[in-house]
């Protein structure tokens, strides 16, 4: 039997991820309070739009020295933690709190291997923007539910040297029960507990997945291993989800059923 092994939602886009016992789907396709938050670069304006493009504000593919950030969103005070090395700050959401966390990331940036890349032309100082509450700041317009399977994980794991696990992959949701690489021949719908997604297309992944999430360090070719030792024609690992009927709430342990 297929079931849901753990959720995880990103408050804030490109850092650590949060897991949760359930997870609350939007009617709009979006997970409750994920990617809520992002360090964008100082030129840009404040987004009206429902997408954020990496380009825009620190994100793993360009900085992968953010994994070794902990962030910890207090949902009940609307406080925020970093911490890394010996920074250890926690902020409200205010004006002062908000400038604050993006000194501490700054500061902590300016000591890693990712230091030079703060001097390009628009990118300090950084602005952390957005509410904490509306997901918003994803890379595609409608937002989507990320999958996969962990057996999937462990294939790829197992075709390197480097320790590969779920946290590379940031998906919302990671079942166990499926076989290796099963759900990217999942088509039509699928049900995961009370709520019914339809199948959108395999992701495609970024160098994100290189990052290791300890260390913050590229460790891996994971690119080129899935599209060498696994002949795949674009490097691929688990599938975006849209609901069906106006979204709910899903948990850990619930079942998950390939409709077709």
């Amino acid at each position: 039997m297929i079931r849901v092994e753990s959720l995880y939602r990103y408050p804030v886009k490109g850092f650590t991820p949060e897991r949760r016992p359930r997870l609350v789907v939007q009617t709009d396709g979006r997970v409750q309070g994920d990617r809520a938050l992002v360090f964008a670069f100082a030129d840009v304006d404040h987004p009206d739009d429902a997408t954020f493009p990496k380009s825009r504000g620190l994100a793993l593919m360009t900085f992968p020295t953010l994994a070794r950030i902990a962030l910890t969103l207090d949902d009940a005070t609307d406080r925020l933690r970093l911490r890394v090395d010996d920074i250890d700050v926690e902020a409200d959401l205010d004006e002062d709190g908000r400038r604050r966390l993006a000194e501490a990331v700054t500061a902590y940036l300016r000591t890693s291997s990712d230091a030079k890349l703060l001097d390009r032309d628009g990118i300090l100082p950084l602005q952390l923007i957005g509410d904490s509450r509306t997901a918003r700041f994803q890379d595609r317009p409608q937002g989507y539910i990320s999958l996969h399977g962990a057996a999937s994980v462990q294939d790829l794991d197992a075709a390197v040297p480097a320790p590969v696990d779920d946290r590379r992959f940031r998906s919302n949701i990671v079942v166990s029960g499926a076989a290796p690489w099963a759900e990217l021949e999942w088509r039509g719908r699928v049900r995961i507990g009370e709520v019914e997604f339809e199948v959108q297309k395999p992701i495609e992944r970024c160098a994100a997945i290189t990052a290791n999430p300890d260390t913050g360090v590229r460790d891996a070719r994971l690119l080129r291993v899935l599209t060498t030792e696994f002949a795949q024609t674009e490097p691929t690992l688990g599938i975006l989800l849209l609901p069906v009927d106006g979204g709910g709430t899903i948990a850990e342990g619930d079942e998950v059923v390939p409709l077709g």
